[in-house]
């Protein structure tokens, strides 16, 4: 049998974390020196709603090779035997590698184990790598082999198209994601900055002045980037403002005529760390570069 496991960084609902019994090693959280287990010891509403009090930027910590192999001896007791682990893009978070030196940890452990390991680097942030865990999860249920899910997912992994705007910037000049300057002028003019994923690491991709416009960009990326076949369904992520979310859905569904399922998940305390409050996300695969 073939486990699906992540970190919590892919930020996917209980509710599909519990469909498709998927493992998750949680990311802490250090705030005024108090450690939390991602989405464990404190709620995504919990953390956005006490966020502006804090004077100081919370820390986060990636997942110890110990919550990989846990979840690993866990499965393992249940009968499963190959484990597919999408972890955060490595050049953000060293979830990645913490989660295979769990797999080379396991290995010279139990060198005759049949268990199979693999890893992928997901080259995404948040839902990006929660769009592979979905996707890799309905591929099991039609039937994949675990070689297909290996390939699939390195094949396809960097055509994840991200899309991430904010309205309180704070946090990203916090977090060095955007120059004081920049920000403060962005403020003053309203001006929202679209990031994407480049090289692994996140990229300001566009400017636009205010939330329409911003919504606009998104739904004109989505219809000209659109890998149609494979987009059953799109992710669509948020921090504090769920209305911004739903605000966007309804555009996909009627100015990209979009006919799938349009998911709408709350980002977890890891990722709001880094975004702040207003943050709006959108992930799907993109067609491939010709």
């Amino acid at each position: 049998m073939i486990k699906i496991m992540a970190d919590s960084t892919c930020d996917l609902s209980q509710e599909i974390v519990e469909q498709y019994n998927i493992g998750i090693a949680p990311l802490k959280i250090d705030i005024n020196g108090k450690t939390y287990r991602d989405k464990i010891d404190l709620s995504s509403d919990e953390f956005f709603e006490f966020l502006p009090t804090l004077s100081q930027l919370p820390t986060t910590a990636m997942p110890s090779p110990e919550a990989y192999l846990n979840i690993v001896d866990d499965a393992m007791a249940e009968g499963y035997t190959e484990f597919l682990c999408i972890c955060m893009s490595s050049g953000t978070s060293g979830s990645y590698q913490s989660a295979v030196l769990a797999k080379n940890m396991f290995e010279e452990q139990y060198p005759d184990s049949n268990v199979k390991i693999h890893v992928v680097d997901s080259a995404s942030m948040s839902h990006g790598s929660g769009w592979l865990i979905l996707k890799s999860a309905q591929l099991l249920e039609e039937g994949f082999t675990f070689e297909a899910l290996i390939d699939f997912n390195e094949t396809h992994k960097k055509r994840v198209k991200h899309l991430l705007c904010v309205d309180d910037l704070k946090n990203l000049i916090k977090s060095g994601r955007i120059s004081n300057t920049g920000a403060f002028v962005g403020s003053i003019l309203q001006v929202k900055p679209i990031m994407s994923m480049k090289q692994g690491k996140g990229a300001i991709v566009a400017k636009v002045r205010g939330l329409n416009k911003a919504l606009k960009y998104y739904v004109d990326e989505f219809i000209s980037r659109n890998q149609a076949d494979m987009n059953n369904f799109i992710i669509i992520g948020y921090s504090s403002n769920v209305e911004i979310a739903q605000q966007l859905k309804e555009r996909l569904e009627t100015q990209a005529n979009f006919k799938g399922i349009i998911h709408i998940m709350q980002m977890g305390v890891a990722v709001g760390t880094h975004v702040g409050l207003g943050g709006v996300s959108m992930f799907f695969m993109e067609k491939a570069k010709a």
